[in-house]
């Protein structure tokens, strides 16, 4: 396995109604969009998807409104510069037109060893563990972040 770690992380929203309804067009137009910024910035690594390109088909929770995003970066920055700059945040700041918020987290960050394509269980996971016990090693926040482990850990 090589050596050392990337950042791995979820993201889960609500919708407000399903996908193919009119009021998450605005979204869904803008979804083949996002994904390619993504997959071309600095840092990033890998992304869940399914065939048809993103993650919205799976079904991870009991509620079938809630969509999952999950991908790895290079490092904690990488994410950071994607998630809060550009074109990325202007989409985000339009989020509240979509979605609505969701209990516990929508958000949980975690370091995989290089390599590592988590699952969508994973991800829900590492929210689950935000949820319980709030930022730790093992699942952590862009406000409460924790470092690379230690190499010798990997």
């Amino acid at each position: 396995m090589p050596e050392g770690f990337h950042l791995a992380q979820v993201n889960i929203a609500r919708a407000k109604e399903p996908l193919d309804h009119p009021v998450m067009k605005g979204f869904v137009d803008q979804l083949d969009y996002i994904n390619n910024l993504a997959d071309n910035s600095p840092g990033f690594v890998w992304r869940l998807q399914t065939e048809k390109g993103d993650a919205t088909e799976l079904s991870v929770f009991d509620d079938e409104l809630i969509i999952i995003n999950m991908s790895v970066w290079e490092s904690y920055e990488s994410l950071k510069d994607y998630v809060y700059s550009g074109e990325h945040l202007e989409i985000l700041k339009q989020k509240k037109s979509w979605f609505t918020k969701v209990s516990g987290s929508s958000l949980a960050l975690w370091w995989v060893p290089k390599g590592t394509k988590p699952t969508a269980n994973d991800g829900k996971r590492a929210l689950e563990l935000l949820n319980a016990n709030g930022s730790t090693e093992q699942s952590f926040t862009f406000a409460r972040p924790f470092a690379v482990p230690s190499e010798q850990y990997a």
